[in-house]
């Protein structure tokens, strides 16, 4: 499905920006403390997943 480019772009921002803020956020980490660790690397992956997901969908100028 193809979405507006506006859309798009707004996803795509709204991502990158999710993901900037969630960095930002993040106080010292206890290394010693696996769970925290995991925990971390899990909410990196899917704010990760969240950007590629939001430059991978096409939009309208991409599929004309």
């Amino acid at each position: 499905m193809t979405h507006p480019t506006a859309v798009r772009e707004a996803a795509r921002v709204i991502a990158i920006e999710a993901a900037r803020a969630y960095v930002a956020n993040i106080r010292p980490i206890d290394l010693t403390n696996p769970g925290v660790l995991v925990g971390h690397l899990m909410a990196a992956e899917t704010l990760l997943m969240d950007i590629v997901t939001a430059h991978a969908e096409p939009t309208e100028e991409a599929a004309a």
